[in-house]
């Protein structure tokens, strides 16, 4: 078995390295440089809500009288 210190391996693997951090890096700048910023407004919701909108909210939570679910007359064991 070789040394690869004296083999030239470790030169290579040494480049590899720095030649695939420096494409991330030119890929970081390239995309740094054509991101466009755009502005995007601030949604502002109206928290105050009218009486009108109040009370048809509580018509609505009104509970019905009538119940659609039947029960059974007796469990199952």
């Amino acid at each position: 078995m070789q040394n690869p210190f004296e083999s030239g391996h470790i030169k290579n693997y040494i480049l590899f390295y720095v030649s695939v951090v420096v494409i991330m890096v030119l890929f970081f700048i390239a995309s740094t440089i054509f991101r466009e910023n755009k502005d995007i407004d601030k949604k502002v919701f109206n928290t105050k809500m009218s009486k009108t909108a109040q009370e048809s909210r509580d018509i609505e939570e009104e509970p019905s009288l009538t119940s659609k679910i039947k029960l059974m007359d007796k469990p199952y064991k």
